[in-house]
């Protein structure tokens, strides 16, 4: 099923979640959330796996770097909804190719190929280049570690993820490749973003309507990669 370029759809009438002897105030408002979230529903009538899969959408449509015939590579896929959109968006298998690779089990996407794997692994990157038939077009990550409900501890948590993806996707990409990152609003650390904009020509933050307002979520999108210098002799 593919995703469109619209709106979450018409408005719907606020449901309301009565609390009980075993649901926390927390979880009454997380699920009151979800009921009345619009992307939630229509993720579920267009058969994605998440409402995260429209943010994608959304900056694809922006930033068009999920092109027909592209290879990429979607670390920490599961459930999946960010591979659908990619396999929809460049034609894999037939045209292009995308490979999930989660610690987690993940459910058969169409035109995805899925491998179990940490993606830290030392031996990930040479493993993904062999399976997507040489350099990516793309990395994409949408991962975000396990909160804890400390704001300056998640965030550092989520920082080290992506610099970690950061990394290997600068062992995978193809010169002039994106990569696609999630962050938290706290400021990308320095270090990071001077090593993106010397490996890349262009590198902003962007937050796509489906991203909800009160999170604190941003994307960090880097493009035209530059491509890795070979050491002198």
């Amino acid at each position: 099923m593919t995703a469109h370029r619209r709106g979450p759809g018409p408005r719907q009438r606020k449901v309301r979640v009565r609390g009980g002897k075993s649901r926390s105030v927390s979880s009454r408002l997380w699920l009151e959330r979800q009921l009345n979230d619009p992307y939630v529903a229509r993720a579920k009538k267009e058969g994605l796996r998440s409402r995260a899969a429209y943010k994608l959408v959304e900056i694809d449509d922006r930033a068009s770097f999920l092109k027909k015939g592209a290879r990429v590579i979607d670390l920490g896929a599961a459930p999946g909804g960010w591979s659908q959109i990619a396999a929809q968006r460049v034609g894999s298998p037939l045209h292009g190719k995308v490979i999930a690779i989660d610690v987690l089990p993940m459910e058969p996407v169409s035109g995805v190929e899925f491998v179990r794997l940490d993606f830290l692994d030392n031996a990930a990157p040479a493993r993904l280049r062999e399976m997507i038939g040489g350099p990516a077009d793309v990395v994409l990550t949408d991962m975000a570690a396990n909160a804890t409900g400390h704001a300056r501890t998640d965030h550092l948590k989520i920082m080290a993820l992506v610099e970690a993806a950061a990394e290997f996707a600068r062992d995978v990409l193809a010169p002039g490749g994106t990569f696609l990152a999630k962050v938290l609003q706290g400021g990308t650390e320095t270090a990071l973003l001077a090593s993106l904009k010397r490996d890349y020509k262009s590198v902003k933050h962007v937050k796509p309507p489906a991203s909800r307002a009160d999170s604190a979520e941003l994307y960090l999108l880097a493009t035209g990669f530059r491509g890795v210098s070979e050491p002198k002799a």
